[in-house]
């Protein structure tokens, strides 16, 4: 059993890294203050490799694993929590869903603009009336001879704003529950598509969230993603991947908040020495670090675990609400380390822990996640 990573992941770390401290770093606070990141670095991140990650070669991306796709969101956050959901949305869920359950034809047809950078691709599952209980949807999708007709909205669309293939959930059977659900691309510009205006969040503002309305759109058959009514276990394998690369950006987040503290610790002097050599600061510094370490083990794990075909429902649940629950911790405690000057925007770690609090929301939030894991404990006869 190795716990490190081998030496190419090393070696992509400190490239993205480096991206991060030179494109992502010194604008993070003008990106948030704005609402949004430029159009331009979607075509920066398609070059370096980070919108393909899971996508085979033959179709543009990396060919890369989750293990590779989590260093690369953990290194992204640190600088940007918002850039590292687009990303993280971009892959694992839109280009994830679309490769898991997409024809050759449509890997061929909206893999490559994905990968390289030519637009995002959003997921568009939770809707104003269904959010967690993903299987009350009201959207509907009706066919109507070659084609589908598709009416209803969906919420909280991630990328929604800048997405060329919106993957979309419609109920196609409504008597069948979740059993009748179906999964369609849908590209950028169909009649009768529309965007809501950009939400005014708490935290991750860089990354764009809109209501993402269908009124009478039209998309051919050979649109439909998967097996006609048969969407819902693919959302459910979708999420689980989701749901630990989620837990990705949350670990930057935390490490960017732990580094900024160890190093304001080490020059803020009260009482004629640094205030890390003050006892309950310094106890303080090693709950956060200690936290974080789990977490980014239990990251990893996951990460390798779903590359491998073996993790499950149970771990994937208690990856992302240990990690996002953590996250939020450490970034509140980084402020109270930095006392009056953590309160301030002008110092970041008040922006980590607003970014933080999204992470144990989306993709399933924490009460969810607990009674996913509570279920899987129950003994059965």
């Amino acid at each position: 059993m190795d716990f490190d990573l081998p030496d190419e992941l090393i070696a992509l770390r400190e490239m993205a890294g480096q991206f991060v401290a030179e494109n992502v770093t010194p604008h993070a606070r003008t990106w948030e203050r704005e609402g949004g990141y430029p159009d331009s670095l979607v075509a920066s991140l398609g070059a370096q490799g980070f919108l393909g990650v899971l996508i085979p070669e033959e179709h543009g991306g990396g060919g890369g694993s989750y293990l590779t796709l989590a260093v690369i969101l953990e290194e992204l956050a640190k600088g940007d929590g918002g850039l590292a959901l687009a990303v993280e949305a971009h892959n694992a869920l839109a280009c994830k869903h679309i490769l898991y359950a997409g024809s050759d034809a449509q890997r061929a047809r909206f893999l490559p603009a994905l990968a390289g950078g030519e637009h995002l691709g959003c997921w568009c599952l939770t809707e104003p009336n269904a959010g967690s209980d993903a299987a009350a949807l009201s959207t509907l999708a009706t066919k109507d001879g070659d084609e589908w007709v598709l009416n209803g909205s969906k919420q909280f669309i991630t990328n929604g704003r800048r997405a060329g293939a919106f993957v979309v959930m419609a109920r196609t059977a409504p008597d069948k529950g979740r059993a009748g659900i179906s999964a369609f691309i849908v590209e950028r510009g169909a009649p009768g598509l529309t965007l809501g205006s950009q939400e005014d969040k708490l935290g991750m503002r860089s990354s764009d969230t809109v209501a993402v309305h269908l009124e009478d759109v039209r998309v051919g058959g050979d649109q439909l993603l998967g097996t006609p009514d048969g969407a819902f276990d693919d959302v459910k394998d979708v999420l689980e991947g989701g749901r630990i690369m989620i837990s990705a950006v949350s670990l930057g987040l935390a490490a960017a908040a732990v580094e900024r503290s160890v190093a304001y610790a080490n020059e803020r002097e009260a009482f004629g020495k640094p205030i890390i050599e003050h006892e309950l600061v310094g106890a303080r510094l090693a709950d956060m670090v200690t936290h974080l370490e789990a977490a980014r083990l239990l990251v990893y794990r996951s990460a390798v675990r779903i590359d491998e075909g073996r993790e499950t429902p149970r771990g994937s649940a208690v990856t992302k609400l240990f990690t996002s629950e953590m996250a939020t911790k450490v970034c509140m405690d980084a402020i109270q380390v930095h006392g009056g000057y953590g309160y301030l925007k002008e110092y970041d770690v008040e922006r980590y822990m607003r970014d933080a609090k999204l992470c144990e929301i989306g993709e399933g939030t924490s009460e969810i996640l607990r009674v996913v894991i509570g279920r899987s404990l129950r003994q059965r006869d």
